[in-house]
């Protein structure tokens, strides 16, 4: 491998880490700032409150992009597997 191929390959790890981290990231952000705002308006400052949501937001993030986010790992995996040169 060259080492231009190896800085592509670095390149494109952390654009798909970043893009199949963000639903989930963006789901926890948008509730969060819910719960603050709900927070903020009936002045309960627990943070515990906000956890449940959060991670019930997490999850359900997680359930509904789960084939999306693996078929883009397959990918991936394939993609670097066929990098690796075979030794016949």
């Amino acid at each position: 491998m060259t080492g231009e191929i190896l800085i592509r390959l670095a390149r494109e790890t952390l654009l798909l880490a970043l893009a199949l981290a963000a639903p989930v990231v963006l789901a926890a952000l948008i509730v969060a700032v819910a719960v603050g705002l709900l927070q903020a308006a009936t002045q309960v400052p627990d943070a515990t409150v906000g956890f449940v949501p959060r991670a019930a937001a997490v999850a359900g993030a997680l359930v509904v992009t789960a084939p999306w986010i693996g078929g883009e790992l397959v990918r991936f995996a394939q993609v670097v597997l066929d990098l690796i040169p075979r030794v016949t």
